[in-house]
C-alpha cells in the first residue's frame, strides 16, 4: 500500500474503531504526520499494512485520550487549587 493509502487506512480505522468523526480522525493523522510520527512508514514499505495501521490508530487514539485527561486535570487544578496546610 502506498504511504497515502496507509494514512487513509489509519484515519478510516480511527472512525470505525473509536467512533471519531472523519474530521477528527483526519486531524489526528495530520497532526501525527506533522510531528513526524509516520516518517519511518514512508521509508519502510513493509510497515504500510492493515495490521500496522490498526496498531498506529490505537496508539494515536490512546495518546489523544491521555492528552485530554492531562488537560482535564490541569483545568481542575486551576479551578480548584490545592489548599496549603497550615
Amino acid at each position: 500500500m502506498t504511504y497515502e493509502e496507509f494514512l487513509d487506512e489509519v484515519a478510516t480505522l480511527l472512525t470505525e474503531l473509536y467512533d471519531l468523526s472523519d474530521e477528527a480522525a483526519i486531524k489526528l493523522v495530520v497532526d501525527a504526520q506533522a510531528n513526524d510520527y509516520f516518517v519511518v512508514h514512508d521509508d519502510k514499505e513493509e510497515l504500510r499494512n492493515v495490521a500496522q495501521a490498526k496498531r498506529d490508530a490505537a496508539a494515536l487514539y490512546q495518546a489523544k485520550q491521555q492528552r485530554n485527561e492531562t488537560q482535564r486535570k490541569q483545568q481542575q487544578r486551576r479551578v480548584h487549587p490545592k489548599k496549603k496546610p497550615g
